[in-house]
């Protein structure tokens, strides 16, 4: 075993362009970092020192640690595929939109049926936007407000005043069950209470996500099999459904998700931190806010110091990301990018570019290969590109 603990970092939808499959999913040309870059010049000083620049511009220069890009080999775009491929599943059929035309009225019909309330909304909305919009006539009927996105999910609002949170997570249950059927297979059902009044409604801490279970052992599953510790930070915990998971720690947002990352190093543990910054998508990648991803990428930016002074001798840190989710590009949806890969040891034994990565799948079967778990045949370990001496 080369290292006792290892982070595990995503940072939720910062590709970086140039899928070989991009043109499929009508992303030819997307560049979540890239245009970023482009359109604010916001300065990267600490990512740049761990490769950044040398990925998107193919630049040689020093850096402090290991870096390359990794390739999706998944069909699909969004946080559940990306997170499983990593951890050494491959989605081969993608879960189902409802973006275009909401969710079919039989399946509506059945949720107020089991639920005992009505459904208002059913559309792609904001989530923000569409608690503006709709939240006066839930507070008067009481009826849940229902809304979907670019991502496979169905998400139901409601003021914690109006449907108590045990009663909104059990609707969730309820909706989740319904929506594992073949023909709805949507990937995740998320709650979103709120609370305030007309004008003021703030979404609160309370979300509850609602994944499927993982389609196969994860390497998650391995390493809590081993008895090593698997500590989830922010929603990874809700992307496995709570399979492989001995810790789970929620967050607010990203700072609050730096904090904690920053906290665990801190402490004593054996195993993976495995942990989602999930502000880049959530708050500025699907609204297409530019000026708003750049800030949160800055932001993060500041405190990679912090980060990499906090980690052991034998601590391995890994940056990357799971999609991608250019501002600057049409729509609302993600987009299919390849992702950053960043590697960081005190004691790695070289630095610069390794090859690039053919699936997600080398991250799990890195850190399998590091605790000497059984190895699965996707995915290759990149263990002995940061640490053989040339």
């Amino acid at each position: 075993m080369r290292y006792q603990r290892i982070f595990l970092v995503v940072m939720d939808s910062v590709g970086m362009g140039r899928a070989k499959d991009a043109k499929i999913y009508h992303d030819e040309g997307a560049n979540t970092l890239g245009h970023i870059l482009e359109k604010t010049h916001v300065e990267l000083p600490h990512l740049n020192q761990l490769g950044l620049y040398n990925l998107l511009y193919d630049q040689e220069k020093p850096s402090i640690g290991c870096y390359t890009n990794m390739e999706e080999i998944s069909n699909g775009k969004d946080t559940l595929t990306g997170h499983s491929e990593m951890m050494g599943i491959i989605t081969k059929v993608p879960f189902q939109t409802f973006t275009e035309t909401g969710f079919p009225k039989e399946l509506i019909q059945e949720l107020e049926e089991k639920t005992g309330r009505k459904v208002i909304g059913n559309k792609n909305a904001s989530g923000t936007a569409i608690i503006e919009e709709l939240g006066p006539e839930h507070i008067k009927t009481g009826a849940m407000i229902v809304y979907t996105s670019a991502d496979s999910v169905l998400q139901i609002a409601a003021h914690e005043e109006v449907i108590p949170l045990k009663e909104l997570y059990h609707i969730c249950e309820i909706a989740r069950e319904i929506t594992k059927k073949p023909e709805y297979k949507v990937g995740r059902v998320i709650a979103r209470p709120f609370i305030g009044t007309p004008g003021n409604f703030v979404r609160t801490a309370n979300r509850h996500d609602y994944a499927l279970d993982p389609a196969g052992v994860t390497d998650l599953d391995e390493l809590k099999r081993l008895g090593y510790d698997v500590i989830a930070i922010g929603k990874i915990s809700d992307i496995f459904n709570h399979r492989g998971i001995t810790k789970s720690i929620k967050t607010q947002d990203n700072l609050d998700g730096i904090h904690k990352i920053i906290d665990t190093m801190h402490t004593n543990f054996h195993g993976l931190c495995f942990a989602n910054l999930n502000d880049f998508d959530s708050k500025y990648g699907h609204r297409r806010n530019v000026e708003g991803y750049a800030n949160a990428l800055k932001e993060l930016d500041q405190y990679i110091p912090e980060m990499l002074q906090s980690l052991r001798e034998d601590d391995l840190f890994i940056l990357t990301a799971d999609h991608g989710n250019d501002p600057t590009w049409t729509g609302t949806d993600h987009t299919r990018e390849n992702v950053p890969l960043f590697i960081y040891s005190k004691k790695l034994s070289k630095t610069g570019r390794i090859p690039t990565r053919k699936t997600f799948a080398d991250l799990g079967e890195t850190i399998i290969d590091n605790f000497q778990g059984i190895k699965k045949e996707v995915g290759t370990s990149f263990l002995d590109d940061i640490t053989r001496k040339d």
